[in-house]
C-alpha cells in the first residue's frame, strides 16, 4: 500500500476514528489498491465540529496580519510538498503527472497566492453614509470536495474560508484522501491554529450528510454532482444554513461563422482532453456552423485520434485513465446511447485503446452528427468525449447553448467584435472568449443547475463572510 492516513485530522492532531470503516482506494491504471484510510463516523463529525467551534471563538478578532502571514506560512509548506501532492493525485485519480505536478498542485499555490492579494486589499467595513457595513466570519464552515481537481477545490475553499477568520471541517473525496492528507500536514506544520482546520475523510451519506445537517455548523461550500448537491442543500435546510455550491456542467464551444479553424479547435480540444475530460467547465458540446461542419469534424477527430493514452506517473503529453471502474462504465454507456441514438463515431469510441486492456482507461472520443436532445449532448460524460452539433445561424448557435439545465461555462471562437455581441445573452457564470484557461481572481461559479455562489479571488473571500449593518454613530 503506497498511502496509509488511517487517522482524522483534528483539534490540530491526527485522531483516531470512533466507529469508522476501512476504505481502499484503488489505482485506475493498475485496478490495484493504491491508498488505506478510514472513513469517519458521525461520531469523528460531532468531534470535529466541536474542535472547529472552540477554535474559532478562541482565534475570533485575528487580525488581518496575522490571517495573511498564516497564509504566507501555508504557502512556504506547500511548495515543499507540490511533488508528494501531485504523484498522489496520479496515482488516486490518474491524472498524468505532467499536469499534477503543474496544472493541479499548482492551482493551490494559485488559490493561496489570489487570496492572499484579495485579503491585503479587503476592506471590512465600509460606510453607507453614516452608517457603517462590517464584514464579519461566519463561523464553522463544512467543505466537502470532490476528486477530479483535488487540490483546485480544497484550496479554492480553504484559503479563503481561514482568510475570512473562519474555523473549517474539511471532507474530500474518497477517491483521493492522501493528497488531502499531505494539505492536512501542509497546514500543521504551517502552524495554522490547532482546530482552526480540519479533515475528516469520509463518503456523502455518512460524513458529508452528517456535516451538512449538523446543528453547529454556520455553512456548507460543496463542489460535486448536481445530485449530490441538491442531496446536501436538503439536508442543510432544516437548519437554514448557507449553502454554496458549485456543480456539474455541459459546456457549448461555439465556433462562430467563417472563424479559422486551425486556430480555433485546438485550444478548445486541449481544454477537454486535460484531465481526461473530467473537469466540470470543460467545453464538451461543440457547435459549428453547417458551411464548416463536416471540415471541423475531420479536424477534431484528428486531434483526439492522435491524442495517446498511457502510464499517469509517467512523463509525456499522454492521458491517463479515468478515475474508477463505475466512471469508466458511465462513460462507455453514454457513448453506446449516442450510437443507438444515431450519433456518428467520428474517432474513438467504444473499448479500451489498444495495448491498454488493464486500467480505466477510455479512448478519446468525438460523437458527430449528434443533436442537443440527444442523451449525451444532456448529459455531463466527464470523459475524454465530445459531442459535434451543426447550426444553421448564430441565434440558433446561442439558442442550442443556452438550451441545457446547467451553465457553469462557455466558450467563443471567432471574432471578438461578433463574440462580444452574443456574450451577454449566454446563461453562465463564465464565458470564455478566444481563451480556455481560468482566473483566480475572477468569480467562478454558475447559473440554473450548476451552482450558486462564487469562488476565487475576492468574490470567494467574500462568500465565506457575513455582513452586519450597524445602524447609527459609533464611538
Amino acid at each position: 500500500m503506497q498511502y496509509s492516513y488511517l487517522k482524522h485530522y483534528i483539534g490540530g492532531q491526527w485522531v483516531e476514528s470512533e466507529g469508522g470503516t476501512p476504505h481502499k482506494v484503488i489505482n485506475p491504471a493498475t485496478e490495484e489498491p493504491c491508498t488505506e484510510v478510514t472513513l469517519g463516523s458521525k461520531a469523528d463529525v460531532d468531534k470535529a465540529v466541536k474542535a472547529a467551534r472552540a477554535a474559532f471563538e478562541a482565534n475570533y478578532g485575528m487580525s488581518k496580519d496575522d490571517r495573511i502571514a498564516m497564509l504566507g506560512r501555508i504557502v512556504a509548506e506547500y511548495q515543499k510538498r507540490v511533488p508528494d501532492i501531485a504523484r498522489a493525485i496520479s496515482t488516486e485519480m490518474g491524472c498524468p503527472i505532467s499536469t499534477s505536478s503543474t496544472a493541479q498542485a499548482g492551482s493551490g499555490l494559485g488559490h493561496l497566492g489570489s487570496t492572499i492579494e484579495a485579503l491585503k486589499g479587503f476592506e471590512e467595513q465600509e460606510s453607507t453614509g453614516k452608517n457603517r457595513v462590517i464584514f464579519e466570519p461566519i463561523g464553522v464552515v463544512a467543505l466537502i470536495t470532490p476528486w477530479n481537481w483535488p487540490m483546485n477545490q480544497i484550496v479554492a475553499k480553504v484559503a479563503p474560508a481561514l482568510a475570512a477568520g473562519n474555523a473549517v471541517i474539511l471532507k474530500p473525496s474518497e477517491e483521493t484522501p492522501a493528497s488531502a492528507a499531505i494539505f492536512a500536514e501542509v497546514l500543521d506544520a504551517a502552524g495554522v491554529p490547532a482546530g482552526l482546520f480540519n479533515l475528516v475523510q469520509g463518503d456523502g451519506p455518512t460524513v458529508g450528510q452528517a456535516l451538512a445537517e449538523h446543528p453547529d455548523v454556520d455553512m456548507v461550500s460543496f463542489t460535486g454532482s448536481t445530485r449530490a448537491g441538491i442531496m446536501v442543500a436538503k439536508a442543510a435546510a432544516d437548519t437554514v444554513k448557507r449553502v454554496h455550491q458549485e456543480l456539474g456542467g455541459k459546456s457549448p464551444f461555439i465556433v462562430l461563422p467563417g472563424t479559422p479553424l486551425d486556430l480555433a479547435l485546438p485550444a478548445g480540444a486541449g481544454g477537454v482532453l486535460l484531465n481526461s475530460g473530467q473537469s466540470c467547465v470543460a467545453p464538451t458540446r461543440w457547435l459549428v456552423h453547417e458551411s464548416q461542419y463536416d471540415e471541423a469534424v475531420a479536424k477534431l477527430a484528428d486531434l483526439f485520434g492522435e491524442k495517446p493514452v498511457g502510464d499517469p506517473l509517467s512523463e509525456g503529453p499522454h492521458i491517463g485513465p479515468v478515475v474508477n471502474k463505475s466512471q469508466y462504465e458511465k462513460i462507455e454507456g453514454l457513448i453506446q446511447k449516442g450510437i443507438d441514438e444515431g450519433a456518428t463515431v467520428a474517432t474513438g469510441g467504444l473499448g479500451k485503446p489498444e495495448g491498454h486492456e488493464k486500467g480505466y482507461y477510455v479512448k478519446p472520443t468525438v460523437l458527430a452528427n449528434v443533436t442537443n436532445d440527444m442523451t449525451p449532448a444532456r448529459e455531463e460524460i466527464f470523459g475524454p468525449v465530445i459531442v459535434v452539433i451543426k447550426y444553421k445561424d448564430v441565434d440558433e448557435a446561442v439558442k442550442i447553448a443556452n438550451d441545457t439545465p446547467y451553465g457553469l461555462g462557455a466558450y467563443i471562437a471567432g471574432n471578438p467584435a461578433e463574440a462580444s455581441k452574443i456574450v451577454p445573452r449566454i446563461r453562465a457564470g463564465s464565458v470564455f472568449v478566444n481563451s480556455g484557461g481560468l482566473d483566480f481572481n475572477s468569480p467562478f461559479g454558475g447559473y440554473k443547475q450548476s451552482g450558486n455562489g462564487r469562488e476565487f479571488g475576492k468574490f470567494g473571500l467574500e462568500e465565506f463572510m457575513e455582513k452586519k449593518a450597524v445602524i447609527g454613530e459609533l464611538a
